[in-house]
């Protein structure tokens, strides 16, 4: 009896999953929409990427433009003008007790704001208060030694200085 109870019961959890759908790059937007959804347990979480080259690459709250070492990835996803077939990647929700933070790896993407979350808290870390920290980075990359470097002439000149100089030494 206990066993048929238990049985019944997976089977209505697995039954109430959702398929949970972020649209990525719509209209030609570096965004994902929505933004920020909430997700239960056994939920799958699917991005369908629709136009430009983008990723859903997780991060943490406190790095939002830096993979999370160990981080789920969808890899950069190319989609053609006029595209008749989308790509498009997911993951099941294994675990709820902790938000997820994602951003969109092309290059100057996350600075301009194109990330995303799942279960953030609406108050303390929320997710506007990751976009705009992710929107403080849009100036910035790190480089391979773990060096800031920003992304204007001078600060690649002064980068490029810094190499030569360290190969004269």
């Amino acid at each position: 009896m206990h066993f048929i109870a238990l049985a019944s019961l997976a089977l209505a959890s697995v039954a109430s999953a959702e398929n949970i759908i972020i649209t990525v790059g719509g209209n030609g937007t570096t965004t994902y929409s929505p933004s920020s959804v909430t997700a239960n347990l056994n939920d799958t979480v699917t991005f369908q990427f629709v136009a430009g080259n983008h990723t859903a690459t997780q991060s943490t709250f406190a790095a939002p433009c830096t993979n999370k070492p160990g981080g789920v990835d969808s890899g950069f996803q190319s989609v053609a003008a006029g595209a008749t077939q989308i790509p498009q990647w997911s993951f099941t929700m294994n675990d709820t007790s902790q938000p997820l933070w994602f951003y969109c790896m092309q290059t100057g993407h996350c600075g301009k704001g194109m990330v995303f979350s799942v279960n953030a808290p609406s108050s303390g870390n929320t997710f506007d208060a990751f976009q705009t920290a992710a929107k403080k980075t849009a100036n910035t990359t790190s480089a391979p030694s773990g060096a800031l470097v920003t992304r204007t002439s001078a600060g690649l000149l002064a980068a490029a200085a810094g190499v030569v100089a360290g190969l004269l030494l």
